[in-house]
């Protein structure tokens, strides 16, 4: 079944990732008379440079990586000493996912409706082994394009792990090493329907100086919550034993689904469900995908709330490795979604409201339901819009016990 291969794409790209780079399908309409594709300046002499970046809302500096994407960096330093971003904006935000900037068509309120298609089509991929973390900087390019980067840039507020992956990923030149707290401001700042900056958020000028040290400020705009955390009792450390005991109780707006577990057949999944479950991750979701009458899927961040605790937390969504061997599912079996990678299971899960063989030895299934298995049916019963529910199943909250 691709149901769930299906979600797991989706993972995070549904944050409107895909609004980053969609309107910057046309080819660029104002490219700088005589740019070329790679600028001339020499790696020795990008190393040890930063960016000082003075915008509206404060001071973000960046140091960059001349030796794994040398022309990009070399694009964005020969510019800004140019004054090409100066004036420009911050025009596309994905709270407390990304900001985008870089637009030369930004300087004027007047192209708006033309925002993010300018600039591009001037710099050959360089991908690299920096990965799309908190802080990383990395280039805007044409879907599909890998070769079609050029002046836009975006700054990843969290992590953003889907970036990384095959045809989606994007090459990161640069990283904050001061300001990620001001990085973390723009992408609270609103936005319509499409993204967009309802207010202008200027970049002022961008200033290139030797590097000096920086002490960084004080981040307290978003607090971590990962997987690899410490909880009392801590799930991560248990023994298969202990765990065995272990109950989770689904709070949903339809009734409550008790849960427990397989540590001695899937111990990693066991581990990794429970611990983001006790660390809140779930509270506020929603059950976004069912296959009527067979199965549930919930665990999607986008169906938090706009006010919820957890947007303003800074989750590590680490994936865990399959332990498919011998999973059957049979009615109220629970599950980890993945792509077609089966270790990439990460924080998608489903329950199985009927029999589904055709999900034995491809998904790993690491517990079942002991109590609530109407519940599950009557939620896998609601009338849907294709996969999605016509109604709202909310996810309250995820209760764990481990007896000591």
């Amino acid at each position: 079944m691709d149901s769930p291969q299906r979600a797991q794409r989706k993972l995070f790209t549904i944050l409107a990732i895909a609004l980053l780079i969609m309107w910057c399908a046309v080819p660029a309409l104002s490219q700088r008379r005589g740019a070329t594709k790679e600028e001339s300046l020499n790696v020795e002499e990008l190393r040890n440079l930063q960016a000082v970046i003075d915008t509206t809302e404060g001071q973000i500096i960046l140091e960059f990586y001349p030796d794994e994407a040398p022309n990009h960096v070399a694009s964005f330093v020969k510019l800004a000493r140019e004054g090409f971003y100066d004036g420009t904006t911050f025009f596309r935000l994905i709270k407390y996912a990304i900001i985008q900037g870089g637009d030369p068509l930004t300087k004027s309120a007047a192209n708006k409706a033309r925002y993010g298609t300018g600039g591009l089509n001037r710099l050959k991929a360089e991908f690299n082994d920096h990965k799309n973390v908190r802080g990383a900087v990395a280039a805007v390019r044409v879907p599909g394009q890998p070769n079609s980067a050029g002046t836009q840039f975006f700054i990843d507020v969290t992590d953003q792990p889907q970036l990384d992956k095959g045809t989606d990923r994007y090459t990161v030149f640069a990283h904050v090493v001061k300001g990620i707290n001001v990085v973390t401001k723009i992408s609270e700042a609103p936005v319509d329907d499409k993204q967009m900056a309802t207010e202008r958020i200027e970049i002022q000028k961008i200033t290139i100086r030797p590097a000096e040290p920086v002490k960084e400020d004080a981040d307290t705009t978003v607090t971590v919550a990962s997987a690899n955390f410490k909880y009392e009792p801590d799930p991560i450390t248990l023994s298969d034993e202990e765990l065995k005991h272990a109950r989770a109780v689904i709070e949903t707006s339809m009734g409550n689904i008790t849960l427990e577990f397989y540590p001695d057949k899937a111990p990693l999944n066991v581990r990794h469900f429970l611990a983001y479950a006790k660390a809140g991750y779930y509270e506020g979701t929603a059950f976004q995908r069912i296959l009527s009458n067979s199965l549930i899927q919930g665990g999607d961040p986008t169906y938090w709330s706009d006010d919820s605790p957890n947007r303003k937390r800074y989750w590590k969504n680490d994936t865990v490795k399959a332990e498919m061997e011998g999973s059957v599912f049979e009615p109220g079996t629970i599950g980890l979604a993945h792509g077609d990678d089966p270790n990439s299971g990460s924080i998608h899960f489903f329950i199985t409201a009927a029999r589904a063989d055709q999900l034995d030895g491809k998904y790993t299934a690491f517990g079942h339901v002991v109590d609530g298995l109407d519940v599950v049916k009557k939620i896998a019963a609601v009338p849907v819009d294709g996969e999605r529910p016509k109604e709202r199943i909310d996810i309250k909250r995820i209760t764990v016990t481990i007896p000591k």
